[in-house]
């Protein structure tokens, strides 16, 4: 069978491409209002109100991180300030790349245009997407297209953008649950798990699985 090769190939940036510190961040902002046992389970709780917050209508992604810790503290009895939304909010432009991004990622896109398609805003990926280092052929956010992942309109917003057919395209995520299955379903030509733990691999929804950046450049033959 010959080697698929992609028009475009498409990554989600926040754990995937960026280390995504969302985790660490919650776990050193409520060290002393959430006991050691308990704190799994809170972190648990605002992923998946995170997700939650993202199938409704687009509002700015500070809404999306207020409104999730407002429920996470609620539900496990915590006191919530606005100022935990603020430093929560403020260290996502700090972040950057996982150490087998940069080189791997450049690599790439010396043969293939690479697009990211983000949840986040016009104003506040920038600094990371800056830290990787790579040449983007175009970075796209929810905030632009007016959903967030994993609805379909980001996926059509940015094929539209791009000229492309999803068949055409190769689609690179962490997770299942905001990327790969939306891309599945649309028949996107190639659907690569970048396996970071996040997720357990389902292959149903995948059509190759890497454990990190390194692995892509040979998958497309490079």
């Amino acid at each position: 069978m010959a080697r698929f090769a992609p028009k475009f190939i498409t990554f989600d940036c926040y754990g995937t491409l960026i280390y995504f510190e969302m985790a660490p961040v919650a776990r050193a902002l409520y060290a002393d209002r959430v006991a050691p046992e308990a704190m799994d389970r809170f972190i648990a709780d605002f992923s998946s109100f995170r997700l939650d917050e993202v199938l409704g209508a687009w509002k700015p992604y500070k809404d999306v991180v207020a409104n999730a810790l407002q429920r996470t503290c609620k539900l496990n009895g915590v006191a919530y300030s606005d100022s935990d939304t603020d430093a929560v909010y403020a260290a996502v432009p700090t972040w950057g790349p996982h150490p087998d991004v940069p080189e791997a990622l450049a690599r790439v896109a010396k043969e293939f245009p690479i697009v990211g398609l983000t949840n986040s805003m016009v104003d506040l990926i920038p600094p990371s997407i800056e830290k990787i280092g790579a040449p983007f052929h175009a970075v796209i956010t929810a905030e632009e297209t007016g959903a967030y992942k994993p609805q379909m309109k980001g996926f059509e917003y940015m094929l539209d953008k791009l000229g492309a057919r999803p068949e055409e395209v190769m689609h690179c995520s962490s997770s299942f649950r905001y990327d790969l299955m939306t891309a599945h379903d649309m028949h996107f030509g190639a659907r690569v798990f970048v396996n970071r733990g996040h997720e357990p691999s389902n292959p149903k929804y995948s059509t190759h699985e890497i454990a990190d950046i390194r692995g892509l450049p040979g998958l497309l033959g490079l």
